[in-house]
């Protein structure tokens, strides 16, 4: 084996696996995240199910992530459960994640439309095949921590109005009702010889831009070439992991004038070589990780969801009068009708995993970035990744205060499922989680230190 360019005394003994199959359903398809019917006729570009496992001494973790709109508990829990059965990994340690295509096909029915039934079908096996693929052809590694900022193609997508509603709108508003998160984390996967066997990538932006409202065919959108364009640099052997993070109320339509594409493939370009860009660059500046320590939790939290009010019932009845009704309106007056969750409490699936320095905390919705970043300013340890969509969706998941302003993201049962303070429920558990898992018998023997203002210290 060729001599290693890095410095490898005392680091760790770590090993991987990563693996890649396509997904892509065969002939049409109807496409998920619209409230209106679009139909996929061609495949632009296949939808790809991706695995990474990552194991020191007795311990392994593995991560799934999928071209989908989004996971279902009925057979993300399946597919789960067949790769513990076939690698001897905890069900714990297994995160399965969407990276929220909208270009993809349904992934489960709805009142709308019926999803692929065979399709959906086969998707516990091919998850499980992949990540078994990935456990099955370690190899020795070396992971490198590394992280930079984008700050010009997001956008927080809801605008505060005078009377203190929120819109989904640049229009009438007086700015942002959110930040965003500008951090991107890549975390490179080498081989001794410094050859890049993958690249997993942790950001939060919605990945709705190649086909919009008019897309009639299956894409991976941004993330898929991204991924191209890593290879491009390290080689067809470099798969990227793409794990998305909170970008509930996150979007790629920005509110000042420019130049450049605003939607469609030529953005979808634009995007998808920046964040390559950005990961390449995390990657090859990056220490390689010296810490040790696994851990994990993963629990039901029992959250209630929303119960039908009459403030509500009597917009709807306000809706039902009128002639004029736009689809987006009609959308909500069916899910009202059709809503059967009053009185009753939601099982929402929360996972924290621990390797090394590295925290991962999974979350089951379109998670708003303020949440994210709270889950971060908490965390122990500065190399943490929060990934939504994660384990199944449950809806759009606002701040407490944001789920009684009105903006998309927090209207009731449209978009969001649970109670308002179902947020703060879930990040509490998190921090607490994330402090058990970090302090646990292989803690190492410092943490992070923390710098001005309570802030860890950069790492860049």
């Amino acid at each position: 084996m060729p001599e290693s360019p890095y410095n490898t005394e005392d680091l760790p003994q770590i090993r991987a696996g990563v693996a890649r199959s396509v997904i892509t359903p065969e002939g049409d398809v109807r496409l998920a995240g619209y409230y209106h019917e679009r139909i996929g006729g061609r495949v632009r570009d296949d939808l790809h199910c991706r695995a990474l496992v990552l194991e020191h001494d007795d311990c392994r973790i593995c991560i799934v992530t999928l071209d989908l709109i989004f996971v279902a508990r009925t057979w993300g829990d399946q597919a789960r459960a067949l790769i513990t059965e076939r690698t001897g990994i905890p069900a714990d340690r297994i995160l399965i994640s969407a990276t929220h295509t909208h270009t993809g096909p349904s992934v489960s029915s709805s009142y709308r439309w019926s999803a692929p039934e065979e399709w959906v079908a086969s998707l516990p096996e091919k998850i499980a095949d992949t990540a078994e693929a990935a456990a099955g052809d370690m190899f020795d590694a070396l992971l490198f921590l590394g992280a930079q900022e984008e700050c010009l193609l997001a956008s927080n997508r809801l605008g505060r109005t005078r009377d203190a509603d929120e819109v989904f709108s640049s229009q009438g508003v007086i700015g942002h009702a959110g930040p965003v998160d500008p951090e991107l984390v890549a975390i490179g996967v080498r081989e001794p010889d410094g050859t890049v066997r993958a690249v997993m990538v942790n950001y939060g932006m919605h990945v709705d831009v190649i086909g919009g409202g008019t897309a009639d065919f299956v894409s991976a959108d941004w993330p898929g070439i991204m991924e191209e364009a890593v290879a491009g640099i390290y080689g067809e052997q470099a798969i990227t992991v793409f794990v998305n993070g909170p970008c509930g109320d996150i979007n790629h339509r920005l509110w000042r004038e420019t130049r450049q594409p605003g939607e469609g493939e030529a953005k979808a370009i634009q995007m998808g070589r920046t964040y390559a860009g950005l990961a390449v660059a995390a990657v090859e500046v990056a220490e390689p990780m010296e810490e040790t320590g696994c851990g994990s939790k993963f629990e039901d939290l029992q959250i209630p969801y929303y119960t039908r009010d009459e403030a509500i019932m009597a917009e709807i009845e306000t809706m039902k009068q009128r002639d004029d009704l736009e689809y987006f309106e009609e959308a909500i007056i069916k899910s009202y009708e059709r809503w059967d969750k009053d009185g009753q409490i939601a099982q929402v699936p929360v996972q924290v995993m621990r390797f090394g320095e590295l925290m991962i905390v999974g979350l089951p919705g379109e998670i708003f970035t303020k949440w994210g970043m709270e889950i971060k300013h908490w965390s122990p340890t500065p190399w943490t990744i929060v990934v939504e969509l994660a384990n199944d969706a449950l809806g759009y998941i606002p701040t407490t205060d944001q789920a009684s302003r009105g903006g998309y993201g927090a209207k009731p049962i449209l978009s969001r499922r649970l109670i308002a303070d179902a947020g703060r429920q879930i990040t509490d558990w998190v921090q607490t989680a994330m402090w058990e898992v970090w302090e646990g018998e292989d803690r190492p023997t410092e943490r992070p230190r923390l710098g001005e203002g309570g802030s860890a210290v950069p790492r860049r």
